[in-house]
């Protein structure tokens, strides 16, 4: 089940490694993204088909967002009464899909079990602890996310490491996101572009915040072209105050392909987003990541990403960054076949049980 954009390329290569195995699945997506650069388009983008069934909730409080998934999904999991559902990352259907399948003791396998940021001023942590008490098989992408699931009490036997499946599909479509040849679209004559996404309220939606990261985006733009895909809600924050974000090109989303030739060539990545951390390390492209915390902290230790939480210092680090890492240092388990050891997982802890 599904239900926003970092969702998506989660489920692709799951979905294609399930069709290999010959089970039989139903995607549910629950329209928690509804624009189709958000959703339907990343669909087609990844190769696989379109939702079996779509709960349309659209965008609403959280708390609503969530009582409509579980209104909408309750009567899903009565009539189909699936051998699992498996949920993945940490959005608000992930959560309100997880208490529903738990009170009807349908068994839940939660892909990206295990990140923690520790910060619970995150929705999406909130999202992560609730879904992984009710899981019944913990999916994790890295060793440390296994290590936090056994020191909040997990028992082992629940706990599978399997990889990161976001980098089964960034793998999968690089060949293809290059043949977009995106990147020669945007006018930048060659020179490798500083790409920018911020969307988290934090730093989008108080005012003397975004002043900052604007003044920042300015001073990068001065010596290297800054390409700022913008979620809508961002978009609507930024025309709000255009003349802020002057020299920055700010385009509307962009499809999965696109964003990933536009990432492939980038000099720097400038984000706040869990996703585009693992993407750039499995590229070896620096990543300045302005937040307090993460819930990737392998991203620091073993890939490129720094912490940067004030982003008034980051032109001044990228002015003297060491340049991509070729070939890049990749995390154990981030080898393309994350998929293959979910499917092995649901069979054989569906044996066991």
């Amino acid at each position: 089940m599904v239900g926003a954009r970092p969702n998506f390329p989660k489920l692709a290569p799951v979905h294609r490694a399930a069709v290999s195995a010959g089970a039989t699945q139903i995607v549910v997506h629950t329209g928690q993204h509804y624009d189709d650069a958000l959703s339907d388009g990343l669909f087609r983008d990844l190769g696989i088909p379109a939702p079996d069934i779509n709960l349309d909730v659209g965008s609403a409080s959280h708390a609503i967002q969530t009582a409509r998934i579980m209104e909408r999904i309750e009567p899903i999991f009565i009539r189909e009464r699936p051998d699992w559902i498996v949920l993945y990352g940490d959005v608000n259907s992930t959560a309100a899909a997880a208490i529903v399948a738990s009170k009807l003791l349908i068994p839940i396998a939660h892909v990206e079990a295990g990140l923690r940021s520790f910060d619970r001023s995150m929705p999406e942590e909130i999202n992560r602890m609730v879904t992984d008490r009710l899981a019944d098989l913990l999916l994790t992408p890295s060793r440390d996310a296994s290590a936090q699931l056994i020191l909040e009490g997990e028992p082992e036997f629940e706990i599978a490491f399997v990889g990161n499946v976001m980098i089964d599909s960034l793998l999968h479509a690089l060949p293809a996101a290059r043949a977009t040849n995106f990147r020669a679209s945007l006018g930048t004559d060659g020179t490798a572009p500083v790409v920018v996404t911020l969307h988290r309220p934090s730093n989008v939606d108080d005012d003397e915040r975004l002043s900052v990261i604007a003044s920042t985006l300015r001073q990068i733009a001065a010596n290297r072209p800054v390409i700022f895909p913008a979620h809508p809600r961002t978009r609507q924050r930024i025309d709000a105050r255009a003349a802020d974000f002057s020299g920055v090109h700010i385009l509307s989303p962009v499809g999965y392909l696109e964003m990933l030739d536009l990432l492939d060539c980038a000099f720097a990545v400038v984000t706040d987003s869990g996703g585009l951390q693992e993407e750039t390390t499995a590229l070896g492209i620096p990543c300045y990541t302005v937040r307090e915390n993460t819930e990737r902290p392998v991203t620091i230790t073993e890939g490129t990403n720094v912490l940067t939480p004030d982003p008034a210092v980051i032109p001044a680090m990228i002015s003297r960054q060491k340049p991509r890492m070729t070939p890049p240092r990749i995390p154990e388990g981030w080898d393309g076949h994350a998929a293959e050891r979910i499917i092995e997982a649901l069979a054989r802890f569906r044996r066991v049980r």
